[in-house]
């Protein structure tokens, strides 16, 4: 009974507690199965992993299928001047174009190996040093690939104008990305350094998705009629053991007055085709399946780190909390961060934001 002589009211649970209660239920056997494979290489949310294992996987896998490439020059199948497109080895077997497809091969494919291990959280918190090591590696060898790239582009698949815008900007923006995320980590802004390292890996990881589509686009425009591109008869003449061959396919090659740089028409064939019929297949599709890789990979990362925004406010704290040890100001804000460039409201740490608006800490995660 209320002092007053009134019957007390039995005050109602609130749905947030039951809610609460729901939520806090023993995780079922597949969680605690998942859990204890995640949990121990370091991360902590479900989704991570199998990101990791899906692209992480498939960058790595594919430098290491691709090592035997490191074999440049050498006569079995697995190398370079074996396995590549039909027609490219006579560009790159000399000159700049071998000076600069060595430098990219045997800097890239490491990088392809190495960088996939900086993702992996149990590294980054039990063995920093090797963290750090392994960062500026990456770091070297995936500049130096990119210069090889661009030294070689006007010969890699035909060399269009395509073709070489789509290799340029792929050095411009993952260069620039790399350069973003060495500042941010030198200025303490992890959160920064984790969204630009992002990038920059997803950048370079689009050789793989390029591939996939490359092929596919191949294999498709194989069967309509009508595409053709041409090419030299100096690559052509690179494909077959004899020029007999070659003459009796593509007479021009043969007549008076032709030379190496004499051009024929080749037609698309990737399925059933001639060597150099396949080697136009790829020619054609090279391009397209480069700037559309480049969009799904652009597009993608953007979509993961604005899906994640927990993530990076944790990182956020952590990086005021460090920048504030080592006297970085502004504390939070010391690396390239857009209330620093931008119109964005200045950032707060957790104790001001707790203190302002204590409900906006569970709101937002922070």
């Amino acid at each position: 009974m209320h002092p007053n002589g009134s019957p007390m009211m039995k005050r109602p649970v609130s749905s947030s507690h039951t809610s609460l209660n729901q939520i806090e239920k023993p995780p079922s056997k597949f969680v605690q199965f998942w859990r204890r494979i995640y949990l121990p290489l370091g991360f902590q949310k479900g989704y991570n992993f199998p990101l990791f294992f899906i692209f992480a996987g498939a960058l790595f896998g594919f430098s290491l299928a691709r090592l035997s490439y490191l074999n440049i020059a050498g006569n079995d199948s697995h190398s370079y001047a074996n396995g590549t497109s039909p027609g490219e080895w006579y560009w790159f077997s000399h000159g700049i174009y071998r000076v600069g497809i060595t430098l990219h091969l045997v800097t890239i494919l490491p990088a392809g190996l190495l960088m996939v291990w900086q993702f992996l959280p149990v590294i980054r918190h039990k063995f920093l040093i090797v963290h750090r090591i392994n960062g500026y590696l990456v770091i070297i060898l995936s500049i130096v690939s990119n210069v090889g790239a661009v030294m070689i582009v006007r010969r890699a698949f035909g060399g269009t104008l395509a073709t070489q815008a789509g290799v340029g900007l792929l050095a411009i923006i993952s260069t620039a990305s790399i350069g973003m995320a060495y500042y941010n980590i030198k200025r303490l802004q992890i959160d920064q350094h984790r969204a630009w390292m992002l990038r920059a890996v997803f950048y370079l990881a689009t050789i793989v998705t390029l591939r996939l589509i490359m092929i596919l686009s191949a294999l498709i425009s194989s069967q309509a009629s009508g595409y053709d591109t041409t090419m030299s008869c100096g690559e052509i003449f690179s494909i077959y053991d004899t020029p007999q061959n070659v003459t009796s396919l593509y007479p021009q090659c043969g007549q008076p007055g032709s030379s190496d740089d004499t051009r024929v028409i080749v037609q698309a064939s990737f399925a059933n085709g001639q060597a150099e019929q396949i080697g136009t297949s790829l020619r054609l599709s090279f391009g397209m399946a480069l700037w559309m890789a480049l969009f799904l990979h652009l597009v993608g990362v953007e979509i993961y780190l604005n899906l994640t925004p927990r993530e990076s406010n944790r990182l956020r704290q952590v990086s005021y909390e460090r920048q504030m040890e080592k006297g970085l100001e502004p504390f939070g804000s010391a690396g390239l961060t857009v209330d620093r460039w931008g119109d964005a409201e200045p950032w707060k740490p957790v104790e001001e934001v707790a203190m302002a608006d204590p409900d906006k800490i569970e709101k937002h995660g922070i």
